[in-house]
């Protein structure tokens, strides 16, 4: 008898999709340990390639303060990163990654220098405020857990280093909002290939990485994600652009997810 197991198409690695999240940035929350009901809301925050993260949060925030009372000034916490989707939906948010490890508050050169390396990768005028109203602290991570509408895993600290992000992980989010609000043809010629259970739904651009497009399917009895995967994985928007013609002039289904 033949193999009648069903093909999953290839996707993006957990490491890949992580550090995708890490590097579009998203909105973050920092959660000290035994505070569950605790969330609090940075003024800045920055994942570095190798997984470690800086925080900053005003000089008066009470968080401050327990690190410098705390023992040899750490505190465990976890930062989480919410990944928005790109089009306003009923369910906001695509993906979650979440970060624990030591926190530890920066003084002086230390501060300065955890500033420097972050505006080397990421520019931003809110860093202008360490020192001035605004301290700085670094997230030694220990573990990384991501979830998403591929899967829930766990990150090797390692792996994640090891990973690079989707080559198209910060111009996705504007293509689909393009494609959301000025191509809603082509949406509806992806669409036709969905299966009959779903053709009823609002169809809507959830994804795009270098293994194909991703949809979501809102319809009365949930969402439902959906992959259309390439022919190939590709990395120039070229090539891109060659494999997204290819789906609507000859799409097929991939896989189907139900979230």
């Amino acid at each position: 008898m033949g193999d009648t197991t069903r093909h999953r198409p290839a996707t993006p690695s957990p490491a890949e999709r992580a550090r995708s999240i890490a590097k579009r940035g998203g909105r973050a929350a920092l959660l000290p340990s035994g505070e569950a009901s605790t969330r609090i809301a940075p003024l800045l925050h920055h994942v570095h390639p190798d997984g470690t993260a800086t925080v900053l949060l005003a000089d008066e925030h009470p968080l401050i303060s327990a690190a410098w009372q705390a023992p040899r000034g750490e505190i465990t916490a976890v930062l989480e990163l919410a990944d928005p989707t790109p089009v306003r939906m009923r369910e906001p948010v695509r993906g979650l990654l979440w970060l624990t490890g030591w926190v530890r508050l920066l003084d002086g050169a230390e501060a300065r220098a955890e500033v420097l390396s972050v505006a080397e990768q990421r520019p931003d005028p809110r860093l202008l405020d360490a020192g001035h109203g605004a301290s700085v602290l670094h997230l030694e991570s220990v573990s990384l857990v991501l979830a998403d509408a591929e899967s829930t895993s766990s990150v090797d600290p390692a792996e994640f280093r090891a990973a690079d992000p989707d080559p198209f992980c910060l111009q996705e989010d504007t293509w689909l909002r393009h494609l959301e609000l000025s191509h809603r043809d082509v949406v509806g010629l992806l669409a036709r290939h969905l299966p009959e259970s779903l053709r009823g739904g609002h169809i809507r651009p959830l994804g795009l990485d270098r293994y194909g497009l991703r949809l979501r399917v809102e319809s009365a009895d949930g969402d439902h994600d959906v992959r259309l995967a390439f022919s190939r994985p590709v990395s120039t928007t070229e090539h891109l652009g060659a494999e997204l013609r290819r789906l609507v002039g000859c799409p097929f289904l991939a896989q189907q997810r139900t979230a």
